[in-house]
């Protein structure tokens, strides 16, 4: 694995097959720097994904597909598998993909390498279709909406194109005025971190708020919809995202204010009868007591560290997809989201 430094410049492009190696923006140093990292076996892809350096549900998908390549290459197909899927539990894209890919190597063993290649890049095609279909449905939807809050990243960096919600909101404001309120979104602030740097790379404006203000702010009737992405969706409707996505969904509830869920059919699971039968990631009990500059909380302190939560399917309004919309009827929030589309025309 070796590094690169590169100035900021066009499209984000978070992850490339280069020459038989995977580029990848080291996540973990946005935004003071855009690295890149080389990533020429499968071991570093896993470690990488198992860091944080690369994250979001279908690009985590995709670096899996890319993983395998590097995996069969050197023979170490099987050990591959076995690494990426334990790298991170929650997002089904990356253990669906690690199966697909496999039973397309086994099918054809002499020829693994460039079948799980050429696999990988129709991945990568069929994630930003996806992307591209949900941020047209979803900027129909939200026609009316123009200060959005939004959860952790959901834009080129989770998703290797334009994004789902965070694509849908930058559609937006191609479309006329917006502003994003981002929610910081412990512990890795990923919300503060990243969804921000992506935000004034589109010069669309950005209200960064700690965590603990979502429900104060929702509360004063400014914002008009909230649109967060997905981890993977039960198949009652559960909706697994970063953690804090509850708590927002409460508050949006409470407040009648719209929760929508951009969702690619890559993170739906119905296998998954409801979000209690997902595992969620436990991470590190370190990225929250030495969070701030490196100081920690006194010796002996304990800390819980969920990755993601579940949001029950009863407070989603709607969910974006390639598909299309599917709405809760019965939900006024949803007859809210089509007054504003109806006056935005």
């Amino acid at each position: 694995m070796t590094t690169a430094a590169r100035i900021a410049d066009g499209p984000i492009v978070p992850i490339r097959w280069d020459d038989g190696t995977l580029d990848i923006i080291d996540q973990r140093l946005l935004p003071g720097e855009e690295r890149h990292l080389r990533l020429s076996r499968c071991e570093d892809v896993a470690a990488a994904i198992g860091a944080l350096a690369i994250r979001g549900a279908p690009l985590l998908g995709i670096a899996a597909a890319y993983g395998l390549v590097l995996a069969a290459r050197d023979g170490r197909l099987e050990q591959g598998a076995a690494l990426l899927r334990a790298a991170r539990p929650t997002a089904v894209n990356l253990p669906r993909t690690v199966d697909l890919c496999l039973d397309i190597a086994l099918t054809n063993p002499a020829a693994a390498v460039e079948a799980l290649l050429n696999q990988a890049q129709r991945l990568e095609s069929a994630e930003a279709r996806a992307c591209d279909a949900i941020v047209r449905h979803g900027a129909a939807l939200l026609a009316g909406a123009r200060t959005i809050m939004t959860v952790c990243n959901t834009g080129a960096l989770g998703t290797g194109h334009r994004g789902t919600a965070l694509g849908i909101i930058v559609q937006l404001a191609d479309e006329g005025p917006v502003t994003a309120i981002c929610c910081e979104t412990r512990p890795l602030l990923q919300g503060a971190r990243l969804t921000t740097w992506e935000l004034s790379r589109h010069g669309v404006p950005a209200q960064l708020i700690v965590d603990g203000a979502a429900a104060a702010i929702l509360r004063t009737g400014d914002i008009d919809a909230v649109v967060v992405g997905c981890d993977r969706l039960a198949a009652n409707g559960d909706l697994i995202n970063k953690i804090g996505t509850y708590g927002v969904a409460l508050a949006a509830a409470a407040h009648g204010v719209p929760f929508v869920a951009a969702v690619t059919m890559s993170s739906i699971d119905r296998s998954a009868l409801s979000g209690d039968d997902i595992r969620i990631e436990m991470r590190a009990p370190d990225e929250v007591l030495n969070l701030v500059d490196g100081v920690a909380a006194l010796p002996g302190v304990a800390a819980l560290n969920p990755a993601f939560d579940v949001t029950p399917a009863h407070l989603v309004s709607a969910i974006v997809t390639e598909q299309g919309v599917i709405r809760r009827a019965d939900d006024p929030r949803v007859r809210r989201l089509r007054a504003a589309a109806r006056n935005a025309s």
